[in-house]
């Protein structure tokens, strides 16, 4: 495996950040970000084969290792929606360069999980997008970027704006789509969250249709080192639709864990 397999852009000085995207898209999404967090130094990370970063085949394990021996030690890992799944394993992968995380509208299992009473995506609907793969990318990703701002105020300018950002970049690989996918249908983290002894914030929207509403409560519960931020009129993209109020608790735990 290429050690520069993956594109980051690495933008700002300061403490390092790891920037990880949700599936479907790119790391274009967070440049809205990029002036509230200037003070830092953020590797924006294209996934393996989404943006203008290469495949790499394997398992999370394997997406974990490639990020890894591309990014910083000791930094902040922050992602969204799968983003989050890869950072959270990567922290427990490899706690000792892991300095903190930052979960967004993420679930450590995404699948439903019915008779453990667990909320997720139905399986019925991840099968739908792999079908979608095989008949039409470009279309698929659109209908997933418009499910990214359901429910929120702003859903159409989101999503227009989501679109234009992402589609900047090539397409993600057929591939990659498929790892993905497969990563949010069968990776299952709850086992090994209590091995997470770091800073960890994480940030919902209340009115995400992907991460329900009853995930933060089964989540272990909020203490010195566990911090949750709910934003209540957002959906699967808070950092989105509602920059300033999640800036503004993004910034104030930096400053305490940077």
């Amino acid at each position: 495996m290429s050690q520069q397999s993956l594109h980051i852009e690495t933008i700002g000085q300061g403490h390092p950040i790891v920037m990880l995207h949700g599936w479907g898209v790119n790391s274009a999404v967070f440049n809205p970000l990029h002036a509230d967090l200037a003070d830092y130094q953020v590797h924006y990370v294209d996934l393996p084969g989404f943006g203008d970063s290469k495949t790499v085949e394997g398992d999370i394990d394997t997406w974990v290792d490639s990020i890894m021996a591309q990014v910083p030690e000791k930094a902040i890992w922050a992602g969204w929606s799968l983003g989050g799944l890869v950072a959270t394993r990567a922290a427990i992968r490899h706690p000792q360069r892991v300095k903190a995380l930052l979960t967004i509208a993420s679930s450590p299992c995404f699948m439903a999980r019915e008779a453990e009473g667990w909320p997720g995506i139905a399986p019925q609907v991840l099968a739908q997008f792999g079908q979608q793969l095989d008949q039409d990318l470009a279309k698929m990703v659109e209908r997933f970027l418009a499910i990214q701002a359901m429910g929120s105020e702003t859903a159409k300018q989101d999503i227009k704006q989501l679109r234009d950002l992402v589609l900047a970049k090539p397409l993600p690989d057929a591939i990659a789509l498929k790892q993905g996918l497969q990563m949010l249908a069968e990776v299952d983290l709850r086992p090994q969250l209590d091995q997470l002894m770091l800073p960890w914030l994480r940030v919902w929207g209340r009115l995400d249709g992907l991460v329900s509403r009853r995930v933060p409560p089964l989540m272990p519960k909020p203490n010195d080192l566990i911090n949750d931020v709910t934003l209540t009129k957002a959906s699967h993209a808070p950092f989105f639709s509602h920059r300033q109020a999640f800036s503004e608790a993004v910034l104030a735990w930096l400053k305490q864990v940077a």
